[in-house]
């Protein structure tokens, strides 16, 4: 069975997508695993890194992105949805990065987003508005080492989904105040609707990233953080750098060293990606 992780953050701009975006990459090119990255936020950011806007905007025409799923949930009896269509392989602009595959995501989905609730509940009552990934990816979830989900900025219906099919989460942040203030909630949430479904989804720490060592707030929010350990904070802590920046750019390259730089960026992400695996292995996830 595949492991599914979400990546999850009340605040934007905290590098959740290039955590996740990274995580995926650096997991098939070096840890051989097979891995779906699957975008929920309806900012695109993790489809456009992965596939380019070009491609993005090829399949958003056609209707092949999570955007038709949802939308065919809202209208009774729609089943335009084409998983094999919209599943996207072998993504990545990296060559040595063979086994990363996407489900991408839409702008359309800031719109369906809060139409989600109103679903019809089907003949039976059996159609639930936080199962559409779940049902949507049972015929390829087993295909998977990883699913890496890169979730909205929100707790909504389309996060839930993301958490509902998860048996852990990570929460990237900025170690500043406005962008750690939400975790307590965030923890707290998940911890009510993992106890709600009766499935245990286990926080497996906060990755600090887009760290400023000559920062005395980032200095102080990171030992606080630590401090309280509650979820753990990961040893490996992303700085701030250009290289890191740029990864974020379709520009195609050879290996994940490459694309990351050669100022240790990549060492950081390698060893984050081997402290997330073995945190995932302790916890049974």
């Amino acid at each position: 069975m595949a492991t599914i992780l979400s990546t999850i953050n009340l605040k934007g701009g905290v590098g959740k997508t290039m955590t996740t975006v990274a995580l995926a990459e650096m997991l098939s090119a070096h840890f051989r695993k097979k891995v779906l990255v699957i975008d929920l936020d309806p900012q695109t950011n993790a489809t456009v890194v992965l596939i380019g806007e070009e491609k993005w905007a090829e399949l958003n025409e056609k209707g092949s992105t999570l955007a038709r799923l949802f939308a065919d949930a809202i209208e009774e009896g729609a089943s335009h949805f084409d998983l094999e269509q919209t599943l996207q392989d072998n993504v990545s602009t990296i060559r040595d990065v063979r086994s990363v595959d996407l489900l991408p995501s839409s702008l359309d989905l800031i719109d369906i987003q809060d139409r989600l609730a109103t679903m019809p509940r089907g003949k039976y009552y059996a159609r639930n508005p936080i199962d559409i990934i779940r049902q949507a990816i049972k015929p390829i979830q087993d295909n998977y080492d990883l699913i890496l989900i890169d979730c909205p900025p929100n707790l909504g219906l389309i996060t839930l989904n993301g958490l509902r099919i998860s048996s852990g989460y990570i929460i990237p942040t900025v170690p500043d105040i406005l962008s750690t203030y939400g975790i307590p909630q965030i923890v707290k949430r998940v911890r009510d609707f993992s106890q709600e479904i009766g499935e245990e989804i286990v926080p497996l720490g906060i990755v600090v990233s887009k760290y400023r060592e000559q920062s005395t707030v980032h200095h102080t929010t990171l030992a606080n953080l630590r401090r309280r350990n509650s979820p753990p904070v990961f040893d490996t802590v992303i700085p701030e750098r250009n290289s890191i920046a740029d990864a974020a750019g379709f520009v195609p390259t050879g290996t994940v060293r490459q694309k990351y730089g050669y100022d240790g960026s990549y060492d950081l992400y390698r060893n984050l990606a081997t402290e997330i695996m073995t945190a995932a292995e302790a916890s049974g996830v």
